[in-house]
This record gives structure tokens, C-alpha cells and sequence, in this order.
């Protein structure tokens, strides 16, 4: 049977090295427990929110590309009445976020799978309280902007999805790729900086942890950019 869901041309690696026993036990038996399936939403609706997190109405946050899930799986752990959606397509990484929530026991993450692109038309509008974009490939080469996830059309759905005074954070050791973001999201009229002075895009902030990425930035020299959006109020 073909899938019936439309996807988004995915760039970017899949699977890496050969998953380890207990990494492979896991998606095998507490993935699909946590999993979002496109597949599964009938036609013409959204996810039921509700439903995914087993009855929970609590406040839902979405991260983009979670990597290792460092962040993701501390978050989840800290803030236990907030419901997570981690979209990820590298399997590894899945495997990787699986495990630290094993370690912490964390049960409010939802994990989809595949390229978040997919994933947004199905989310209903005005139901993400926060979302995170941390240390994305910044697709250095100029005719491959446009693989960069910070897009108008990206951001004009962010900005439906998101309810007012939602918070938008995004990081990155590329200043190639801050600049990108700054230069779309700063003039884009559902959004604005959250920042005052060099410290508010220096360092992160308390309740900011640092990802592997991040660690292997700052090893290498580089100083990443933090920055904060407000989801300004609808009219």
C-alpha cells in the first residue's frame, strides 16, 4: 500500500553506526508505545493532542531535530506538566532520546519520526506553547538555503501553531545561519526578540541545558548565538 501522507524531501543522514542491544530493545518495545504515525489521523483531521498524551491537556512543546535528546529528555524531566513532541528522523537519535528517558522516566514525550515539515499541516492551530530549533545543519552552501528549516513559510506556520506569548527559541554555532535567522525572524510580525542586550544572545538561560552539539562547538572555539521570539498577541 503507498503512503497516503505527502512527504517533505528529506536531507541528511538516516541511521549511523548499528544500534546497540539495549538502544535496539527500546525502539522496538517503547517507540511505538510513544510514536506519532501520520498514517494513523483520519483524513481531513489533526492530531488529537489530547488523545496522543493519554488524556492530558497540559501544555504542549514542540523541538525540532533533537539530536541526542539531552535536551528534549531535561526538559521533559523539569517540566512534567508540559506535554513534548521531539521530531527527529536520525534513528540513532531516537534511540539515543529513548534512553535517557529510560534513565529519568520522564512519560510526557511524543516522538515523531521523520521530517518535521510533515508533521506541522497535521497539528491543530494554536496549540504549541514553545518550540525549539537548537544547532540545525546550517547547510553552508548558498544553493542549499534552501534546505534551512528557518523559511517564511516555516515561520508563517509556526506563527499559526503557536499560541500568543508562546516562546520560540533557536541556537546555533553557525554565524552564517544566525544571521539567516535574525534576518527572517526579527521583521516577521507574529514574532519579536526577547532580547535587551549581548547577554540575552550570549548564553542560555537557566533552564537552557547544553547539548552534545553545543559541547563540541564550544571544544572547536566557536560561540553560539541563543535567541528567544515572543509569539506576539493575535490581534
Amino acid at each position: 500500500m503507498s503512503d497516503p501522507v505527502k512527504r517533505s524531501t528529506f536531507y541528511g543522514r538516516r541511521q549511523g553506526r548499528p544500534l546497540r542491544k539495549k538502544a535496539t530493545e527500546l525502539v522496538e518495545t517503547v517507540f511505538p508505545k510513544i510514536r506519532i504515525s501520520l498514517e494513523e489521523i483520519p483524513e481531513g483531521k489533526k492530531l488529537d493532542l489530547s488523545q496522543a498524551f493519554a488524556g492530558s491537556n497540559d501544555p504542549v512543546w514542540l523541538e525540532v531535530g533533537f539530536g541526542g535528546g539531552e535536551h528534549l529528555a531535561w526538559q521533559a524531566a523539569h517540566n512534567p506538566d508540559a506535554n513534548i513532541i521531539g521530531a527527529e528522523y536520525f534513528i540513532n537519535g531516537v534511540a539515543s532520546l529513548l534512553g535517557h528517558l529510560d534513565e529519568n522516566g520522564a512519560d510526557n514525550v511524543r516522538i515523531y519520526r521523520g521530517d518535521v515539515r510533515d508533521l506541522l499541516p497535521f497539528l491543530p492551530d494554536n496549540c504549541l506553547s514553545k518550540v525549539f530549533l537548537l544547532f540545525p545543519d546550517p547547510w553552508h552552501k548558498a544553493r542549499h538555503n534552501k534546505r534551512r528549516f528557518i523559511q517564511k513559510e516555516t515561520l508563517d506556520r509556526l506563527a499559526e501553531l503557536m499560541v500568543d506569548g508562546g516562546e520560540f527559541r533557536m541556537a546555533t554555532d553557525d554565524m552564517g545561519y544566525l544571521q539567516w535567522m535574525l534576518e527572517r525572524t526579527v521583521p516577521h510580525p507574529d514574532f519579536t526578540w526577547i532580547a535587551e542586550g549581548p547577554a540575552d544572545w550570549d548564553r542560555r538561560t537557566e533552564d537552557w541545558p547544553q547539548t552534545r552539539y553545543e559541547e563540541k562547538a564550544l571544544k572547536k572555539g566557536l560561540k553560539p548565538g541563543y535567541l528567544r521570539f515572543r509569539r506576539n498577541d493575535r490581534v
